[in-house]
């Protein structure tokens, strides 16, 4: 008997990707099975300009491949840089685990074979080869444990004579795939303090409520099962607009299209529109999903949940989202919340009101620049942390009404961004123009570092005002970071009394060797609620 095989190309494949578009909680990236790219894969998100050296790239995040086709490839977006969102254009690199075992993979594909021939007189060897045990290695991710610990002292001095005091935490970071041979994996990001002594120790600060954003997850991904779970502070990946929620899901394939499950837990993120942390939730959804990545793609959930807020009831509502994906030049995102009007709360009024909606049309005729058109609509005011407008954690939530806005690179490391829209409520007598302006230079000169400005004028519901920031990165190689920013902000409105507040805060990096590292920061505060110097130092093994 007598085979033949195609002698195809001896290189070996792809190990940097670039991103083509940017969806709720993930990406797509120009690379697919057909690169050698697989299901669990893992990459670093970064982003630098034409021309400039890889060791000056600035870290988005990393992400985990979910969805693989030929051509293309949907990943989730996993511990983000705090401030950072992904973009078009952005790189994304494989491990180098996932990198070595890619190599072999296509190595071994491109394999030049030739013809020969194969004689036997009596058995199979075929079926006498798959009787056979071969011990064979375990797949790279399988056991595979990466991350970051260490411990942090905090003091935290109250300039209006309200003491001082200290604090001892932990930070933790991990990804720890296939956990003892088994398909549950733990990823994400905490950081927390166990221990106050004296003075002010109660008091948020904004670096205190930055990091309560954090997401860190057990969760179960078997490519041969329909069931999925998850454990921890998580988001609900077919109904990314919900809020973060402390607690777990449960779901399960019915259909190659359908993916039914289970939610609850509380919600503990103050960036959350409907941020209470004494609230609990549970729901069920069911979520569909049509097309090709390299075409037009369609996802859409529906879903009906419960709330209570220190176990009393307080809402009843179905949520419904929808995303459509024409190659990468066009992208509609649609959600909304529609409630059962509570009788005890509506003067005994029933039937159903819209309490949330929100909807974004892109389009992006090339990788130099893009268009928006956004809605947004609340009933009632949204209970975010206010203290951080100037961070630009809530930007999504200061236009209400319509808007529309570009961004665009006219330059090779210049990236200039605007948003307009008016806004007008029942009680306003004239509507009002909410402005929205961001410039950056990916890499100055002289100095390589990165600046980044925003100015905001917002005018919605629950308040109007502006903020101001300005920020400068810098990465000395691959073992040094540092960054500063400065900002302002005047607020008010019916959630705060306070008008003006200004911060300083200062961050440096160490990667001290291959294990170990130094981070410290300083962040200076003044307003009329809270005045104060925050100073933190944390050490820690990397492994």
């Amino acid at each position: 008997m007598t085979a033949f095989a195609e002698i195809p190309e001896s290189q070996l494949g792809r190990t940097e990707f670039t991103v083509k578009q940017v969806t709720a909680g993930g990406v797509y990236i120009d690379g697919g099975s057909a690169h050698g790219l697989a299901e669990g894969m893992r990459m670093s998100l970064e982003r630098r300009t034409p021309g400039e050296a890889r060791m000056a790239a600035k870290r988005i995040g990393d992400i985990v491949i979910v969805a693989v086709a030929t051509q293309s490839a949907f990943a989730e977006v996993q511990n983000p840089a705090v401030g950072v969102e992904p973009a078009t254009g952005d790189v994304a690199r494989l491990s180098s685990q996932d990198l070595e075992s890619m190599q072999r993979i296509t190595a071994a594909r491109h394999k030049k074979r030739y013809a020969q021939v194969i004689s036997f007189t009596s058995g199979d060897p075929l079926e006498e080869e798959v009787r056979e045990y071969v011990p064979m290695p375990p797949p790279s991710e399988v056991g595979r444990f990466r991350g970051r610990l260490g411990f942090e002292y905090n003091t935290l001095n109250n300039r209006d004579g309200g003491g001082s005091s200290h604090q001892e935490g932990a930070i933790v970071r991990t990804d720890w795939t296939r956990i003892n041979g088994t398909y549950w994996n733990l990823t994400g990001y905490w950081r927390g303090r166990w221990n106050t002594r004296s003075g002010s120790g109660g008091q948020q600060t904004l670096t205190d409520l930055v990091n309560r954003t954090y997401t860190m997850g057990l969760y179960y991904s078997n490519p041969r099962s329909k069931n999925q779970y998850a454990l921890g502070r998580i988001l609900l990946p077919w109904a990314s607009s919900l809020s973060t929620i402390d607690g777990g899901y449960a779901a399960r394939r019915l259909h190659r299209a359908v993916t039914a499950g289970i939610f609850a837990g509380s919600t503990p993120d103050p960036t959350m529109w409907n941020y209470d942390p004494h609230r609990q939730m549970l729901g069920v959804f069911t979520s569909f999903e049509a097309g090709r990545f390299e075409k037009v793609r369609w996802t859409g959930t529906v879903g009906a949940a419960t709330t209570r807020v220190k176990w009393r009831p307080e809402r009843n509502f179905m949520f419904v989202e929808n995303s459509l994906f024409v190659n990468t030049k066009l992208s509609i995102l649609d959600s909304m919340e529609v409630d059962l009007k509570n009788p005890r709360l509506m003067n005994g009024a029933t039937g159903t009101m819209l309490s949330r909606s929100f909807l974004t049309v892109r389009v992006q005729p090339s990788n130099r620049i893009s268009f928006d058109v956004n809605q947004n609509y609340f009933r009632g005011l949204p209970t975010f942390d206010t203290a951080l407008i100037g961070t630009g954690l809530l930007d999504k939530y200061l236009f209400q009404g319509f808007s529309g806005g570009f961004r665009a690179f006219p330059l090779q490391r210049l990236l200039i961004g605007a948003n307009l829209g008016r806004s007008h409520s029942n009680s306003d007598s004239r509507s009002s123009l909410n402005q929205m302006y961001n410039v950056a230079w990916t890499r100055l000169p002289y100095i390589s570092a990165r600046l980044d400005g925003r100015y905001t004028r917002f005018n919605s519901s629950f308040g109007a005002g502006t903020y101001q920031t300005v920020s400068l990165t810098r990465e000395l190689g691959e073992g040094l970071r540092l960054e500063f920013m400065v900002g302002q902000q005047d607020f008010k409105g019916a959630m705060t009394r306070q008008s003006r507040s200004r911060f300083i805060n200062g961050q440096a990096d160490w990667n001290l060797g291959l294990h170990y590292f130094l981070t410290a920061g300083w962040l200076s505060y003044r307003g009329q609620i809270q005045n104060y110097d925050q100073m933190f130092v944390t050490a820690g093994y990397r492994f």
